[in-house]
């Protein structure tokens, strides 16, 4: 099957794991994904629905104007692309801009403005919930034309909501397969890598999720696939899932001379 690349640059992003994610995803009517990111799972499988949520309301709403205006909205945002809007004054006022609208069409362009002009594609807002990433300083963005119809074309079969983890899997339903990619848990007690939006993604929220992961497989048994780190932490929380360690396939630090390569479990329950 020919790899589909996200419109969107995502930290985390599970392009990379894709064949170990596909070869442990069971399979079903509908795959359900409660961190929905930036996509790469839902455009690399073939469930006859998706039901696609994340607590970014700014993602899902880009999704939902991809969805339904893509001819207009690849015109549109084909304008934000120029060498002009690639200069730092030009980054910090569009970024003022889409930190000031209430227009959701006009904060889904900026979203993917700032997200290809933005440094390492992050996505951050600070606790008044305003965007926050510095320039990029890329020679010439990419322009991901070709992403944005493949998506759209995709997202015909997926429905996009903005909630909580919890909410989403409450809403599961018999014959439904899960994939969860939550914020990572941290490798150490000095390692911040759990900030999900502009809330903190705690030890206690990694455990509830493994919690409902046991509840949905158990009671109603939908199967449910998490990916995380391993660690001592995700392998309690994970011992009633069948465990996968997928070998070294990220680098962690933000200095180069401090990444290490890490394992990765994929732990199944069902």
């Amino acid at each position: 099957m020919k790899k589909n690349r996200a419109f969107l640059k995502w930290a985390g992003g599970k392009y990379p794991l894709l064949e170990d994610i596909r070869r442990h995803l069971p399979q079903g009517d509908c795959l359900v994904e409660p961190f929905v990111g930036a996509g790469s799972v839902f455009l690399n499988t073939d469930y006859p629905r998706y039901v696609l949520a994340d607590i970014n309301n700014d993602l899902i709403g880009l999704y939902n104007i991809v969805k339904g205006r893509t001819v207009e909205f690849v015109s549109d945002a084909r304008q934000l692309f120029t060498p002009r809007s690639n200069e730092a004054d030009a980054y910090y006022a569009f970024r003022s801009e889409f930190n000031a609208s209430d227009d959701a069409y006009r904060r889904a362009l900026l979203f993917l403005y700032l997200n290809r002009h933005g440094y390492n594609g992050l996505c951050r807002y600070n606790l008044r919930g305003e965007f926050n990433v510095p320039f990029g300083r890329y020679r010439k963005p990419y322009f991901p034309e070709e992403e944005l119809y493949g998506f759209a074309e995709r997202a015909q079969k997926a429905v996009f909501v903005c909630e909580s983890y919890d909410v989403t899997l409450s809403k599961a339903q018999a014959g439904s397969v899960v994939y969860c990619d939550p914020p990572y848990a941290p490798l150490s007690t000095t390692a911040n890598f759990t900030a999900y939006h502009t809330n903190s993604f705690s030890l206690r929220e990694q455990q509830h999720l493994a919690e409902l992961a046991v509840k949905l497989a158990q009671e109603s048994a939908i199967p449910v696939l998490i990916s995380n780190h391993d660690t001592e932490l995700t392998r309690l929380w994970y011992q009633d899932a069948v465990l996968h360690v997928v070998k070294a396939r990220r680098s962690i630090s933000r200095s180069i001379s401090g990444r290490t390569k890490v394992d990765e479990l994929l732990a199944l329950f069902r």
